[in-house]
């Protein structure tokens, strides 16, 4: 029997956890509704995905007036950890809880591929 798409979703989040240096992720609507997630247990996975697909919202508003294109992704630091969010289709964003020395590079090219895939299950 084949997986339902919240089996496929769970599993390409399980599979980013485990590239190494990122601690956790979750799937949300542009409207900031979560879809599924992969993260430490003292997260509200439900405010994270809010909270995320509002910094990505504006960004993607930020940018629009701006006339430079679409928003792909944005980067936001702190002392303890890394947020990366990026489209992830027309109608989600992924993002990703990374620590704070990971090698962004390696990161990005394991999250871009994630939400390529995801862009492909959400259609």
């Amino acid at each position: 029997m084949p997986k339902s798409k919240k089996e496929e979703l769970a599993e390409l989040l399980g599979n980013l956890k485990d590239v190494g240096d990122i601690d956790g992720a979750a799937i949300a609507t542009r409207d900031g509704l979560l879809i599924a997630s992969e993260l430490p247990r003292d997260v509200n996975a439900q405010t994270f995905a809010a909270m995320s697909a509002t910094m990505f919202g504006a960004a993607e508003t930020a940018i629009s007036e701006l006339k430079k294109g679409k928003a792909r992704r944005v980067i936001s630091e702190a002392e303890d950890c890394k947020l990366v969010a990026v489209d992830a289709g027309a109608s989600a964003t992924l993002v990703a809880l990374v620590g704070p020395e990971a090698n962004l590079g390696l990161i990005l090219m394991e999250i871009i591929k994630t939400a390529n895939m995801i862009k492909d299950i959400m259609k």
